[in-house]
């Protein structure tokens, strides 16, 4: 087992693991939207597949947010 941080949180994982399994693996919501940090560097969608995960890694899945807007009364 490894011992890897997903999203600040501590979690064990059977490699080998690559890093679709692991987004498969933790439920992530609407994948397509997300973008991947793995030890602080954002990882490109192609290489998912082919990206192993390793003991220790840090992995982050991050939602970036449109906007919104400002209502004057």
């Amino acid at each position: 087992m490894a011992k890897i941080i997903v999203n600040g949180e501590a979690q064990e994982v059977q490699l080998p693991l690559n890093l679709t399994e692991l987004i498969q693996k933790n439920n992530v919501q609407q994948p397509e939207m997300v973008s991947v940090q793995l030890n602080d560097d954002f990882v490109d969608r192609n290489e998912w597949d082919s990206l192993q995960i390793k003991d220790g890694d840090t992995v982050d899945f991050l939602y970036f947010m449109g906007g919104g807007c400002q209502i004057d009364n």
